[in-house]
This record gives C-alpha cells, structure tokens and sequence, in this order.
C-alpha cells in the first residue's frame, strides 16, 4: 500500500439485529490485534444499514457505539430510512435519478440495504468495501482432533492483502451455514427421497454431496486445515455464467466505480449475492484464506465473550424453530431459483423448471409428513407464481444495472 495517499477502507453492515454491538466490538478489537487500526496507510470507515422493522429495534441500537470503540475507527455512517429519502430527493433535485429508478436501487429489502452501504461508500471516497454480516465472527473452528480447535482470523487483513489485484475478494465460511439440519431417515422419507427435494430447490453451489457431508457432522461445516495454513488467492473459476460469491466476507474494490455492480434479488425473496455472481464474466474474483465462523441459529452468542466450546451441537430437525427456519429457507431458494435459471440457463429453461415441478410432486408431501409441517406444501404455489413473473423480474434485473450505470456515471463526473 502506497504511503503517499492513504487506502480508505469501508466496513459494511445490514442488519437489523439487536446483537450487532456485540459483533461490532468483537470485529473492532479483531482489526486493533491485526494491526490495522494503528496502520498510518489506511483509514478504517464504518457503514451501517439497518432496518428497524426486522426486529423491532431503534437507531440507537446501532449508532451508540461505546466511546473507546469510537476512537478505533476513522469515520462512521449510519444509513437509516431518514439517510435514504435525503439522498433520493438530492439525487432527484439534480436530475440524476427519477423518484421510480431511486425506488429501484434503494427500495426494501436486503439487496437494497446493500445498495445503500455501496452507494455511501463510494460517495464517501472508499478505496475497498467488505461486508461483514452481524451473525458472523472472525473465528475458524475445525474438527481434527475429538474435541473442536479454535483460532482466530484477520478477515479484513486478509482482504485488504489481495483486494487491489481483483475486483472481488471472498473468504470462507464455517459454523452452522446451512439452514438443513440433521436428519435421520425412514420409510416416511428415504435419503433419495431427500436427495431429489435438495436437487429440486438448490442451486450449482448447494449441491446434494455438500449437504450430505455438513449433515453427516450435524449440520455443522469445519474449516479446512489446508487452507488455513495457506497464504495465496484461488480465482474462482465461472459456472454455468456465474462466478459465486458470498455475500458476506466480501469485498469489492470500489477504486473504479464503472467497474462495480449493485445487488438484486427478486420481491420477498434472497440470492442478492447469487445474482451479483452473474454479472462477474469479466471480473476478476479471488476467494481469499481467511474464515468467518457463521452462527445461522443464534445459539453461540458466548463466543463473542471468549467462550469457545470443545462441541458444537448438532442442528436436529427435533423442534418447531428449527423447522420453521428450514422451511423459510426453502421458500427463499425457490424464490429466487427461476431467475437465476433464466439468467445462466436460459436455452434448457423451461425443461429445468418442468423437472423442478415434478420433483416437488414427488417429495414435498414427504417432506410434510416427515417434519409435521405443512408449511412446505406453499413451494409448489411459490414456484409457480416466481416462474410467471420471471420475465418481469428479469427486466428488473437489468434496470437495477441500468440506473445503478446512471448514478456511477454520475459521480465520475
């Protein structure tokens, strides 16, 4: 890094979790031990999306941020509804956007926070932006002895490292990813009958070998010990026209603006990440050493106050919560999965979509029966009605691209 002009670093957040001062601390103390606070060539800025809705939380659940914390980072922006209505009656007063386009780029959802978090830091002059999710630590736990072995990881060290050669950097991820918890199977539902409804709603990264094996260790993903001990880059290589990315332990190098693209996901649903990784042909995407232990249900608040556990429980699909979460994540993946079919597999579409209906036939009334929940009869309907507005979802895809090139040609100027 250039001792001539100092590297802005922006530190991004969308949440809406009344835990995230607790992450905050932790990934704040983790940048002071890897030396980046006190490193003269960089400056350390905060950006905050959060959403009140999403847990009845205030703005001061996220803007009171302890004043020894405070003095550790160089600036701090909280982006709120208020934040959001003066930057769309400013962007429309100078004619750059209509108040439909703003609508598009920051309406609801978490593709729009997102969007929040890339426009404020490229209008604040951020060199690289990495996104941090508020669920997430900056800890790696693998499985090579009896009991679990923790350490820690310099995420945003390790971004900051290889970030200037790409346009995109992503680390990995460990702890309870998947929503899909353990599952001991009968004559109610076999393993193929599992395999085929997986098949039905996953995608090209979500494939049935991987979720045998997390479910195999519980539902819990270890670290790989080869890539901890190692300290080089992989580029990651382009499937079906997309180059997959994670949308947190992410970082985009904003150093030129016409070269980065906003997020996306269809109404109601997820894959804003997904379907960033369809834009990344000519990109140049590097998935980076460095871990973020992932804690998908909540239950280990504690490592944030140094408590490691020696086991990590098995996620077992033997209460409501744990169902419910599963059968809200399969809601979200069928959502979104015509789209991403029509973006990346647009010639065998409808054979795919046919194959997918008929999967859901055979398994999901097995599904039902297995879990006691009826909730997952709602996939076929939710199929169906995503697949009719495919067409004009994908047409939102590209508009999204076209007022976010509006808006950056806007600011080169």
């Amino acid at each position: 890094m250039s001792n001539l002009k100092k590297v802005k670093v922006g530190i991004g957040f969308a949440t809406g979790r009344k835990n995230f001062q607790k992450v905050l601390r932790t990934q704040i103390y983790n940048w002071e031990e890897s030396g980046l606070v006190d490193n003269n060539n960089i400056t350390l800025n905060l950006f905050v999306a959060y959403d009140l809705s999403y847990n009845k939380t205030r703005s001061k659940d996220y803007t009171n941020i302890h004043p020894e914390l405070v003095d550790l980072i160089d600036e701090r922006v909280f982006i709120g509804a208020e934040k959001i209505h003066e930057e769309i009656d400013f962007l429309i007063r100078d004619k750059v956007v209509s108040l439909e386009e703003a609508a598009i780029i920051f309406g609801k959802g978490y593709a729009a926070q997102r969007n929040a978090i890339l426009y404020f830091a490229i209008k604040h002059n951020v060199d690289y932006l990495i996104f941090l999710d508020d669920d997430e630590y900056p800890l790696a736990v693998t499985h090579t002895r009896k009991t679990a072995v923790w350490g820690g990881q310099h995420v945003l060290a390790s971004h900051l490292q290889f970030i200037s050669q790409a346009d995109i950097t992503h680390g990995h991820h460990c702890g309870y990813i998947s929503p899909i918890p353990y599952v001991e199977f009968n004559d109610v539902m076999s393993e193929d009958d599992f395999r085929i409804f997986i098949e039905a709603i996953s995608n090209d990264i979500i494939t049935w070998d991987k979720i045998k094996e997390v479910m195999e260790h519980g539902g819990v993903t270890y670290a790989d010990t080869s890539i901890l001990i190692n300290d080089k880059a992989v580029e990651v290589d382009e499937v079906n026209h997309a180059k997959f990315i994670s949308g947190a332990n992410l970082c985009i190098n904003l150093t030129d603006p016409s070269r980065v693209y906003p997020f996306y996901n269809p109404p109601k649903a997820r894959g804003e990440d997904t379907f960033l990784s369809t834009c990344l042909t000519d990109r140049k995407v590097l998935r980076v050493p460095c871990y973020a232990f992932h804690d998908g249900f909540s239950t280990y608040n504690h490592l944030l106050e140094g408590v490691l556990p020696i086991h990590l429980n098995f996620v077992k699909a033997d209460n409501q919560k744990i169902i419910n979460r599963f059968c809200k994540a399969c809601v979200g993946w069928i959502r979104y999965k015509p789209l991403l079919l029509y973006i990346t597999q647009p010639d065998d579409y409808d054979l795919k979509i046919a194959k997918m209906k008929e999967q859901l036939q055979m398994t999901v009334p097995k599904i039902c029966e297995f879990f006691g929940c009826q909730d997952f009869q709602k996939l076929n309907k939710e199929l169906e009605k995503y697949h009719k507005n495919v067409e004009k979802h994908y047409q939102e895809f590209l508009e999204t691209k076209r007022v976010w090139a509006k808006i950056m040609e806007y600011f080169a100027k």
